[in-house]
């Protein structure tokens, strides 16, 4: 049931993908450090319907979160960029050249060992020092979000972005296991929907100056790399007894599938970017 669960969230990030970027992209370049973008998108119905995808690949995301490690699930949502890559082969008729090809079977791949050496866990609870931590990270975040807003570049709002995400999963994960009615007293709680809405606007920026699978690669990677190395050391992720190579060597693969299918730039959600300019 889990593992449905994580295809499930990977479906609806993959149409959150496709949706926003085209929203981002219509919506005129503008300086500024995001949040102004995010409320004229917010008046946008196909960002809506991207905002939605996303929400609901998150929600669905956070369910699987209290049982199953951070690795697997980041692993598994990130999968969304090469969802939308085969939606737009399969429903739109796109050709795939052979080395996107061969990076999705790749991907699929690294999820196939992640998922055989994962082990169901329910996390650690995070520590008063852990929940500052995180409450210093989303400050910087927010802070650097200013000078990434006025560079025509997408790369440090993408990064920003992965980062404001990766703070969204090690929230969840730790939260995810808890009574749901208790959330609203948690200050973790707000904590992890602020990072949320920062990562968002530093999406928006990012898809603005950027190819969407580029963007989407980049925000991926730094999340996965920073939510799995969290999960491990800081919330008692669990790995199969003799399986913490093959766990190294799975991220290690879907990690460059990632980058080497944003390097291509040329999954769904560009095209139809491209095609709505």
């Amino acid at each position: 049931m889990d593992y449905a669960v994580l295809v499930a969230s990977a479906v609806c990030y993959a149409v959150g993908i496709v949706a926003q970027s085209v929203a981002a992209r219509r919506a005129g370049h503008r300086p500024g450090a995001g949040l102004g973008l995010l409320a004229r998108l917010a008046t946008d119905r196909l960002y809506l319907l991207g905002f939605a995808g996303q929400a609901g690949g998150f929600a669905l995301a956070f369910f699987a979160r209290a049982s199953l490690p951070l690795y697997l699930v980041q692993t598994a949502s990130s999968s969304a960029i090469g969802l939308a890559t085969v939606f737009g082969v399969v429903v739109l008729g796109w050709r795939i050249r052979v080395g996107e090809a061969a990076t999705l079977v790749l991907l699929a791949a690294g999820l196939v060992v992640l998922a055989g050496s994962s082990a169901a866990s329910v996390a650690t609870d995070l520590e008063p020092a852990g929940t500052v931590t995180l409450a210093v990270v989303v400050l910087g975040i927010g802070l650097a979000m200013i000078p990434a807003g006025r560079t025509g570049t997408f790369l440090p709002a993408a990064v920003l972005s992965g980062v404001a995400f990766a703070v969204v999963a090690v929230a969840s994960r730790s939260l995810a296991h808890q009574d749901l009615l208790a959330l609203p007293g948690n200050p973790l709680t707000w904590l992890m929907l602020v990072a949320a809405v920062l990562g968002q606007a530093s999406m928006a920026v990012a898809l603005q100056r950027g190819p969407a699978a580029a963007v989407v690669a980049t925000a991926d990677a730094t999340t996965i790399v920073l939510a799995s190395v969290t999960g491990i050391t800081v919330l008692g992720d669990h790995v199969l007894g003799g399986r913490g190579p093959w766990v190294a060597f799975g991220l290690a693969v879907v990690v460059c599938g990632v980058l080497l299918l944003g390097a291509q730039s040329r999954t769904g959600a560009t095209r139809l970017a491209q095609e709505a300019v």
